[in-house]
């Protein structure tokens, strides 16, 4: 990590940022003497998934990638940051290190809040608390929305890219096999086949002569073939069964991940924060009933 000017970043600035805007003058020149900015040029890293979570960024300009590597070696971006935007704020919130990575992209001017000033801070600015909450649940949403995009694939797009030449070709004679135009067909050719071995050719002209054994011949080896290649498609049926319900399994796991991930985090909420947060409020509130009435009297 790059070392970190000693530089105070702007109350305009910070202001700009939607989880400190309600904040009151006292407030934010508190929490801005919090905070110390940093250069990041573009692709700058500033954080990998698995590193320690000991910081939340503000953005004053330039633009941060968050992205993770999917199962498959992918790269995939779970957010485009500008200014005005804020990240790594769950580390704060949980203690445990970073879940995706954070490249900048474009030549950015970043604010960088310590997770204990950060804890010290936002117990007096319940507000704050609230926002974040609203923030991280949001991105949460915005997470698994694309996790299910991402796992939630065509088992007949899947299947289309496995198939082989051979896999192709069986289906269509499996699929003629068992049509109207495979019997259509077949009765057509055993009455062709009758009446040119019985009337329209002469007699030392016909090539399978009364009871017409060459025609049982063909029929045994059509029937013969045609067999296999039905079982071979039946058999490509159950691997897209199979495809299918690893699809499935797939969609249901991620989806019980995600779950299990958001209950925790709002575990860790509220029982640690929360209720911290909500009982200051509420000694607030009480003491400002107290002042109104001591007025009114």
């Amino acid at each position: 990590m790059q070392p970190i000017a000693p530089t105070l970043m702007t109350l305009e600035a910070l202001r700009s940022v939607p989880l400190f805007a309600s904040l009151g003058d006292d407030d934010a020149r508190a929490l801005r003497d919090l905070l110390r900015t940093r250069a990041a040029p573009a692709g700058t890293r500033l954080f990998r998934a698995g590193d320690v979570g000991d910081a939340m960024y503000l953005i004053e300009r330039g633009r941060v990638r968050i992205h993770v590597t999917d199962s498959a070696s992918q790269n995939l971006t779970l957010a485009e940051l500008a200014g005005g935007d804020f990240f790594g704020e769950m580390s704060l919130l949980d203690g445990q290190s970073r879940s995706a990575d954070a490249t900048v992209i474009d030549d950015a001017c970043l604010a960088v809040l310590s997770r204990d000033e950060f804890l010290r801070f936002v117990r007096g600015n319940t507000d704050v608390a609230l926002e974040m909450l609203s923030a991280v649940t949001n991105r949460l949403r915005h997470t698994d929305d694309l996790l299910r995009r991402r796992v939630s694939r065509n088992a007949n797009d899947e299947d289309a890219a496995r198939l082989t030449f051979a896999d192709r070709l069986a289906d269509v004679i499996a699929e003629f096999g068992g049509s109207w135009k495979f019997i259509s067909a077949t009765i057509a050719l055993l009455v062709v086949w009758v009446l040119l071995n019985s009337w329209l050719l002469r007699a030392e002209g016909r090539f399978d002569n009364y009871p017409f054994e060459f025609l049982g011949v063909v029929l045994s080896v059509i029937a013969g073939l045609q067999a296999p290649i039905i079982m071979m498609s039946q058999n490509r049926q159950s691997e897209k069964d199979r495809l299918r319900a690893d699809l499935d399994y797939q969609v249901n796991l991620k989806n019980e991940l995600a779950l299990g991930e958001v209950l925790h985090r709002l575990d860790v909420l509220e029982s640690e924060r929360l209720p911290l947060l909500f009982g200051e409020q509420n000694a607030r509130l009480a003491e400002s009933r107290v002042g109104s009435r001591e007025s009114e009297i």
